[in-house]
């Protein structure tokens, strides 16, 4: 059994040493290694404080005098030797108190700690470079505990929320003073937040597009991804990323506005409406337009051959103004080209309403409009035509018969301007 044990001893990785009454008596290969020996030679015989850095002298001493009985250990510490090439390793140590040769002795087990000390301060360096990577992103990072408190933040998360201390880190998500909003500018709930989904789910979350009013009034629209930084781990806290896209949004909506609206006079372009149309006759339910309105102003073509294309265009947007305050908000209203406009009007409308509102729009643009030193009077007319539950006709059959009333309901004398005004592209811009 004695020679078993000390085969294990003669064969264990970890440093092995014997030493009474201070002096060292036994010490096996691994020791030779870790103390930078040639042989046991340079190690028997030695004083054991040696081979110990004075810092950690008097705590090694206070533990093996704590040791009076035969077979306890000291707890595991961590001590620095010195080894004969002059250099220094960091061990853990533990000291038993033991029989060595019919006398008490301590043996003691040295563990190399350089592997572990190597591996942490890689692992510190990753994180410092991590750490470093991260704090020069544009893009926000936010990591959240399990009970939804920041637990670190990013000067990119800050400077997007708006905070400029370290404000962020240890508050609740929902005690920061900040108003979410859904895609739509709506108030949005504390379950739809990214990162509280992750949490609550595990779900990964990717490109969740939200708005944030600050605390300074400004109102930022981020695209958002959260997931857990350890999908293993049950108690795991989430990471949320998100970059600022108020320009970008704010440059696509100006993009899709001016796709969709005519520059001259911001109203609905000839596309737009067209498609609210196609949208609506596409309906089974209640049609959400009732009747289409074809207007067409009488003479333009004069304003624009005697006043110059200039004063045309300022009719045009003043047209524009007056059809808008003579409607409802929900009516729509688009210019589909030269003087011509288009006018959906929203729900049911009876008939005598219809007349009336017509009555009132025909009296609202006959107003005289000042422009540029000019009195201008422009007359409008108007064309009807209903649209019917299940009505199977293309929106181009519409805006047809809608033109063709409009040319019946034009005075006399004007008629056959308007004909030839079809066949001469002479239209303001």
């Amino acid at each position: 059994m004695a020679q078993r044990y000390r085969t294990l001893v003669e064969y264990s990785p970890d440093a092995v040493v014997v030493h009474e009454r201070g002096v060292i008596v036994y010490a096996n290969p691994a020791t030779v290694r870790l103390l930078a020996a040639e042989t046991t030679d340079d190690i028997v015989g030695q004083p054991i404080t040696k081979f110990v850095h004075p810092a950690s002298l008097t705590p090694m001493l206070e533990r093996i005098r704590c040791l009076t009985i035969a077979g306890t250990a000291s707890v595991p510490a961590e001590m620095t030797l010195l080894r004969l090439d002059g250099r220094t390793v960091d061990v853990e140590t533990v000291s038993v108190l033991t029989a060595w040769h019919e006398h008490l002795a301590y043996q003691v087990v040295l563990h190399d700690l350089t592997p572990q000390r190597a591996a942490e301060a890689a692992q510190e360096r990753a994180e410092q470079f991590f750490a470093t990577v991260v704090s020069q992103l544009e893009e926000g990072v936010v990591v959240i505990d399990r009970e939804g408190r920041i637990e670190s933040a990013n000067p990119a998360a800050r400077r997007i929320f708006g905070y400029d201390a370290d404000d962020l880190v240890g508050t609740r998500i929902d005690d920061i003073p900040l108003a979410l909003l859904d895609a739509n500018a709506q108030p949005m709930p504390q379950s739809w937040y990214p990162v509280m989904r992750t949490l609550a789910t595990g779900e990964t979350v990717t490109r969740f597009v939200f708005g944030v009013d600050r605390p300074d009034g400004q109102r930022r629209w981020l695209s958002a991804s959260s997931r857990l930084l350890n999908p293993e781990d049950p108690n795991s806290a989430a990471v949320s990323s998100f970059n600022d896209i108020t320009e970008f949004r704010a440059s696509r909506r100006q993009l899709e506005y001016q796709a969709t609206h005519d520059p001259l006079t911001g109203l609905a372009n000839r596309a737009l409406v067209l498609s609210r149309l196609a949208a609506a006759l596409g309906t089974s339910e209640d049609l959400p337009v009732s009747t289409v309105l074809f207007i067409d102003l009488d003479g333009f073509k004069a304003i624009n051959d005697t006043l110059g294309h200039a004063i045309g265009d300022t009719v045009l947007q003043i047209v524009a103004q007056r059809l808008q305050r003579g409607l409802r908000s929900d009516d729509i209203v688009g210019r589909i080209g030269g003087d011509e406009f288009l006018v959906l009007l929203s729900g049911r409308t009876l008939g005598e309403d219809l007349e009336t509102l017509v009555t009132r729009l025909r009296t609202t643009m006959a107003e005289p409009i000042i422009a540029r030193g000019h009195r201008i009077q422009v007359n409008a007319s108007i064309g009807i035509t209903p649209l019917h539950p299940g009505d199977g006709r293309t929106p181009e059959a519409v805006l047809h018969d809608a033109d063709i009333a409009m040319y019946r309901a034009k005075p006399p004398g004007h008629r056959d301007s308007a004909l030839s005004r079809r066949s001469d592209s002479t239209h303001a811009s």
